[in-house]
């Protein structure tokens, strides 16, 4: 992982631009996820990017629809995202970064991708797997969002 930043930082360097304004880090609060947390966070402080962090209550997955999700579930699931991303705010801004917290709900990577868009974001971290319905591998979701945006996307690995 400190590879890969210095190489980026290099990069940046060379065309002598900050490259990045604004990073959004996708996470699900798993431990799988806290080195793209990391990652994002010590990218953003090297750049002086402001740091967005997005939580998606996954609405659309099959294990949902087969067992439903009562209000109080997702509401459950909300107030979890709201700590997820209220404790990533607040680590970057603990080392001096401008920081957002947001919350949708929705299928986590088109929420991802429209909140990138959305938002003017110029890189989006993830990990490479999370604790979602159907993440294995490299996950459906971090894959998804591959394809889909637009915008770069950083996949981090654990540790």
């Amino acid at each position: 992982m400190v590879t890969q930043l210095l190489c980026e930082l290099l990069v940046m360097w060379v065309l002598g631009a900050n490259m990045y304004d604004t990073i959004l880090i996708a996470t699900d609060g798993s431990d799988a996820s806290e080195a793209a947390v990391q990652y994002g966070i010590d990218m953003a402080e090297t750049t002086g990017a402001s740091v967005h962090a997005l939580y998606v209550v996954e609405t659309k997955a099959t294990y949902i629809l087969t067992v439903g999700l009562s209000d109080e579930q997702f509401e459950e699931y909300e107030a979890y995202g709201t700590d997820v991303v209220t404790a990533v705010a607040d680590r970057a801004a603990d080392r001096g970064l401008t920081a957002a917290g947001a919350v949708k709900s929705g299928r986590p990577d088109e929420k991802i991708v429209e909140y990138a868009d959305k938002h003017d974001i110029d890189l989006i971290v993830i990990a490479k797997q999370g604790h979602g319905a159907i993440e294995q591998h490299l996950g459906g979701t971090t894959e998804s969002v591959m394809w889909l945006s637009e915008t770069p996307v950083t996949v981090v690995t654990g540790n």
